[in-house]
C-alpha cells in the first residue's frame, strides 16, 4: 500500500509525478503532478491500476479539492514526431510546470526522469510505494480516460470508452474495418503497418 515512506527521505515541497497512456494506439499521453497536503490526504489512494474506475473517479475529485495539481498533455501529433518515451517525459515536464507552486523535488514513477526545473528522482514501481506518485497516477489516468470517452462519442466504432485506445481485439477489428483516424498514433507499429498496406 502506498505511503509517505519515500517522501520522508526528502526535504521541502515534494511532487509525485506519473503518466497514463504510454501503451495505447490512440489518444494523447497524459501526466499528473500532485503535491499532497499531509494533513488532508484522501483515504484510499493507491496504485491506480489496483483501483476500480468509480474509486479512481472519487479520488480524482478529492485530490483536486485538497491538493496542488498540475496536468500535462502531449498530443498524438507530438507523439508521432518525437516518439512515446520523449512525449511521456514532455507530459511530465508540463505537469510539473503547471503546478501552482514550484516543488523542490519531483518523485517520478519509473526509471527515467524528465528535464525539470527542480530535482527529480526516479522511483521504480513508485505508484505502488509513494502516496504522492499514486495521486499523480490517479490524476493522469482519470484525465486521460475522460478524454478517450469524449473521443469515443465522435468515433464510436473503436470502443475507446472501454479500451482507452489500447490495442484490444475489438479495437484491432475496428481499425481493420474502418481504418485509421486522426487520433491514432501513426508511429506505432500496428497502425503504421495498416497505413503501409
Amino acid at each position: 500500500m502506498a505511503n509517505f515512506f519515500i517522501e520522508d527521505n526528502y526535504k521541502g515541497i515534494i511532487a509525485g509525478v506519473d503518466e497514463a497512456g504510454r501503451g495505447p494506439w490512440a489518444g494523447p499521453v497524459v501526466a499528473g503532478a500532485v503535491i499532497l497536503d499531509r494533513d488532508n490526504v484522501p483515504e484510499g489512494i493507491d496504485d491506480s491500476k489496483k483501483l476500480k474506475e468509480q474509486k479512481r473517479e472519487e479520488l480524482f475529485e478529492q485530490i483536486m479539492n485538497v491538493a496542488m495539481v498540475g496536468v500535462g498533455i502531449v498530443s498524438v501529433e507530438e507523439i508521432d514526431q518525437m516518439n512515446i518515451l520523449q512525449a511521456t517525459m514532455l507530459a511530465m515536464q508540463k505537469a510539473v510546470d503547471n503546478l501552482p507552486v514550484k516543488p523542490n523535488i519531483a518523485l517520478i514513477d519509473g526509471n527515467k526522469t524528465p528535464n525539470l526545473s527542480c530535482d527529480a528522482h526516479a522511483i521504480i514501481k513508485g505508484d505502488s510505494k509513494s502516496l504522492s506518485i499514486a495521486a499523480g497516477a490517479i490524476i493522469a489516468k482519470v484525465t486521460r480516460d475522460r478524454i478517450m470517452k469524449e473521443l469515443a462519442t465522435k468515433f464510436p466504432d473503436y470502443a475507446w470508452e472501454k479500451n482507452s485506445g489500447y490495442g484490444t481485439k475489438l479495437h484491432q477489428e475496428a481499425l481493420a474495418k474502418y481504418g485509421v483516424t486522426s487520433h491514432h498514433r501513426k508511429s506505432f507499429k500496428p497502425v503504421a503497418k495498416l497505413l503501409a498496406a
